[in-house]
């Protein structure tokens, strides 16, 4: 082929992809800037406490967080389970409220959520010694590492209108999600600075070690003990017991609830 033609193709081909990229961009942000339609904001404000209580321009920057979430992921029900947009914009919500003052607003590398009625059950394999065990356990959510998340409705409208007890199978997940970012799940997100992870390694080592001789102990009171299981889980329900005990948390673990305002930009005790 004639070397002017095949310069003319390399040319037609980065023109055609800056355009397809210009329209990505350009459709990304018209969805961030786009408010949610008012019987849309009236399901939030009956079924996510937490959007009720969001400052004004952060209730604003939701909205188009919602908008780009809804537009990007697949939302599959399970066991004949009909994915209404009450679904949606509940799972949604409670999700974006993890990045909605974070400079990437969303939630990218996976693409599917499966919603199951209620608590399902999940096959699992463990070892011991050379021997593999195969057990089922009832589950309320898990997230799939680089893979889909899977919810229970049941558990996800419960932690969704109960926002005190510490409890939001949606906020768990999708830390997950945050925590995988960086490419393992290991209880340490990507932190908005660099300068940020010696004090975030220190301080959190500091809080899980104290957290374990308390539950160990009995005299575990703010975060739920699921976070023993592993650093992962710790963060995860740590992030549960910040937006939804967020005063008790600041009062009794202050250092804790610190890294995560930073990690977060956002201060839910004074909302």
């Amino acid at each position: 082929m004639h070397l002017s033609i095949l310069l003319g193709l390399l040319v037609l081909a980065v023109i055609i992809l800056g355009v397809l990229k210009y329209r990505k961009i350009t459709r990304r942000n018209r969805l961030f800037q786009a408010p949610l339609f008012p019987e849309q904001i009236a399901i939030l404000e009956r079924n996510v406490p937490l959007y009720t209580r969001l400052p004004k321009e952060l209730s604003e920057t939701l909205q188009g967080c919602i908008n780009f979430f809804l537009d990007e992921k697949v939302f599959v029900g399970c066991d004949d389970l009909v994915i209404t947009d009450e679904v949606r914009l509940v799972i949604a919500a409670n999700a974006c409220i993890l990045v909605v003052n974070r400079d990437k607003k969303y939630f990218p590398g996976f693409e599917t959520i499966l919603v199951y009625p209620s608590t399902y059950v999940a096959k699992e394999v463990r070892y011991d010694g050379l021997v593999e065990l195969h057990e089922s356990s009832a589950r309320a959510g898990e997230s799939w590492y680089r893979g889909p998340i899977v919810l229970s409705l049941t558990d996800v409208m419960r932690g969704s209108n109960i926002q005190r007890d510490g409890h939001n199978v949606v906020l768990h997940e999708f830390a997950h999600k945050l925590d995988e970012e960086n490419g393992i799940m290991d209880g340490l997100p990507i932190l908005r600075d660099i300068s940020d992870y010696k004090e975030w390694a220190e301080v959190l080592t500091h809080e899980y070690d104290e957290f374990l001789k308390r539950v160990q102990r009995g005299k575990n009171k703010i975060i739920d003990e699921y976070g023993a299981v592993s650093a992962p889980e710790f963060f995860a329900v740590a992030t549960e017991t910040f937006f939804e005990k967020s005063k008790k948390m600041k009062k009794a673990l202050p250092e804790l609830y610190q890294q995560l305002q930073t990690f977060y930009g956002l201060d839910p005790a004074d909302w």
